[in-house]
Order: C-alpha cells, then structure tokens, then sequence
C-alpha cells in the first residue's frame, strides 16, 4: 500500500490490527528512500517513527526489503513525486494513441 500525503511532514505508524509484518519505507518529496524500517511485528500499538520531511510512505510484505535490496537512497519513480524536483521522474505521459 502507498500512502501520499498532501506536504512533506513527520509521520509515524503502528501495525494496530495488521495481522502480517510489514517494512516500512518512507520517501521524501524527491521519491529517495530516507529510512526502511523492516518487519514491522503485527498487532503492535508501538510508534515507528519515519523521520520529518516524509511526502510518502510505502508498505510491502515483510521482509521484501532485504530480499530486493532495498535500502536508503533508492529511489522510487511514481506520478505523486513532481517531475521538476523528483529524483527519479515519470516520463512525460504521450497521451492517448
């Protein structure tokens, strides 16, 4: 699940009624990676921090992050992330035909 926030801002998370670990990655408004936070254990009301400046945070099924060799600085490409600052930009959508 991607969730995309309206500004770059400090968030938290919990996994209160997630019944499976999770990773967490939190990108900031660039789409880079700034922090994974790896197998997230279920049913837990503890905060895992994501840091300040977050534009969106990513989650997948735990343990995916190692398997892909995710880590910080990664980059992410995703129309939410501004062609003219993102790291990693969408091209430029051809339109129809």
């Amino acid at each position: 699940m991607l969730f995309i926030y309206d500004r770059p801002q400090r968030v938290s998370f919990w996994m209160r009624n997630t019944p499976l670990p999770l990773d967490l990655i939190f990108l900031d408004d660039t789409g880079t990676v700034t922090r994974i936070h790896r197998d997230a254990i279920p049913f837990d009301e503890t905060a895992i921090p994501g840091g300040s400046g977050v534009l969106a945070v990513l989650e997948i099924n735990g343990g995916l992050s190692d398997i892909f060799g995710f880590a910080p600085g990664d980059q992410m490409q995703h129309p939410a992330f501004d062609r003219a600052t993102a790291a990693w930009p969408c091209p430029e959508d051809p339109g129809p035909g």
